[in-house]
């Protein structure tokens, strides 16, 4: 996928998107997404490990939800659940 919001790859089973606008949330540059199963979960375990919440989970259409957190080490991380 390639539209001026959002770019998507697909490695193996894993879809990887780059949100080209993320310096419109403070990001220095293009956020990367990894698909997990259970967003929730995934950004708590970011969070118990000590890292930080950026942008709390939200829908952005059709059920898609992302979420980010930045990692002990001050590392953008961004998580995405498909429906």
């Amino acid at each position: 996928m390639d539209q001026p919001y959002y770019v998507g790859y697909k490695v193996g089973n894993q879809d990887i998107g780059l949100d080209p606008n993320g310096f419109k949330q403070g990001m220095t540059g293009a956020l990367s997404y990894y698909q997990v199963d259970d967003i929730k979960k995934s950004l708590q375990a970011l969070i118990d490990e000590g890292g930080q919440k950026v942008q709390d989970i939200k829908d952005v259409g059709g059920g898609k939800l992302v979420a980010s957190a930045k990692d002990t080490d001050g590392n953008m991380i961004g998580l995405i659940q498909m429906p």
